[in-house]
């Protein structure tokens, strides 16, 4: 008798301990270790913006480390391809971009299937993209830079963030409406592109608002139009390319958006958390403004709605990748 009494108050004294405030988590919690945001592209750009933002959120709420991983290069595909061969245990995301829908296109075999390695989590936010040039460039709106590269074919240059990104399709249908011609530098992600564009080595650049805008203010580059159908909230001054184009981009529009996948088979409980978190660290004030200071807009939908956007992308790409002849490295 005494020693049933005896396992009776051990198993009470360890379901105390369990309960007890700081006591390690039951086993199947999500999170149970430090979690991975990989963002394929490199560090200062818009998708690794966002991600910093809501790994730091994260890593508040949950008292688990949450850490963003820069894996560059192939146009995304890289930092991809290492998020489809980690565990599917909800602790490995990646920040996607429409880039991915455009590679579905641009190369014609992936060391992954995107539709179905890959388990949709939510979209997170958009940011605009946005033509700007070194101040010496003699162009003060869009209309003037669209005369000066008619005038100097093949004499102007502008970067993108890579081959195959939004931002080249943006530069080459730029140049398809305007049956003009401009010489295309790639550079691995949109920080380095936007640099040499101040430094002089470029004449022009597209990239997204989060990279360009704080250059712009600075009175080191000058915007001449963002890419997206609609004026952004983070800079209204910046006229659309419908708007100051001329009939020629009366129909321009190239959108960015951003939003997080995890491997396949991931569990559908930590996956629902992580929406959850996401939506509340989003609709806080200080993020709102954090994003709207770099230019991103939030754009919150389901899992759902991102991999139906997602599939639109892939159509709407494959023509622009057709006409233009783009091809992946």
């Amino acid at each position: 008798m005494n020693r049933c009494i005896a396992r009776a108050a051990q198993a009470l004294l360890v379901a105390g301990l369990a309960a007890a405030p700081g006591a390690a988590p039951a086993q199947g919690t999500f999170p149970s270790k430090p979690v991975r945001i990989i963002v394929p592209y490199t560090a200062g750009g818009a998708a690794d913006f966002t991600a910093r933002l809501i790994a730091q959120r994260l890593t508040e709420a949950w008292r688990e480390q949450v850490l963003v991983e820069n894996r560059g290069g192939a146009g995304g595909n890289l930092g991809m391809e290492a998020a489809q061969k980690s565990a599917p245990d909800g602790h490995t995301l990646v920040m996607i971009n429409n880039s991915q829908a455009i590679n579905e296109s641009l190369y014609a075999k992936l060391p992954f299937n995107l539709m179905k390695d890959f388990t949709p989590v939510m979209m997170v936010a958009s940011s605009p993209m946005v033509l700007a040039v070194n101040p010496k460039v003699a162009a003060h709106t869009l209309a003037e830079y669209n005369a000066l590269v008619k005038a100097q074919p093949g004499r102007l240059s502008y970067g993108s963030c890579g081959v195959g990104t939004p931002m080249h399709l943006a530069g080459e249908l730029h140049k398809f409406l305007t049956r003009s011609f401009i010489v295309h530098v790639p550079y691995r992600g949109c920080a380095p592109a936007t640099l040499d564009t101040i430094g002089g080595q470029l004449d022009a650049v597209f990239a997204t608002t989060a990279t360009v805008l704080p250059h712009v203010r600075a009175g080191k580059l000058r915007a001449l139009a963002i890419t997206t159908a609609k004026r952004t909230q983070a800079a209204p001054e910046i006229p659309t390319f419908r708007e100051a184009g001329g009939p020629a981009l009366k129909d321009y529009e190239v959108d960015n958006w951003y939003g997080l996948m995890a491997p396949a088979g991931a569990p559908r409980e930590a996956l629902a958390r992580l929406e959850a978190e996401v939506r509340r660290i989003v609709a806080l004030p200080d993020s709102r403004a954090r994003m709207a200071g770099v230019g991103i807009d939030p754009y919150l939908t389901t899992g759902d709605e991102l991999m139906a956007l997602l599939r639109d992308d892939i159509e709407k790409f494959a023509r622009v990748v057709r006409f233009a002849g783009i091809k992946g490295d």
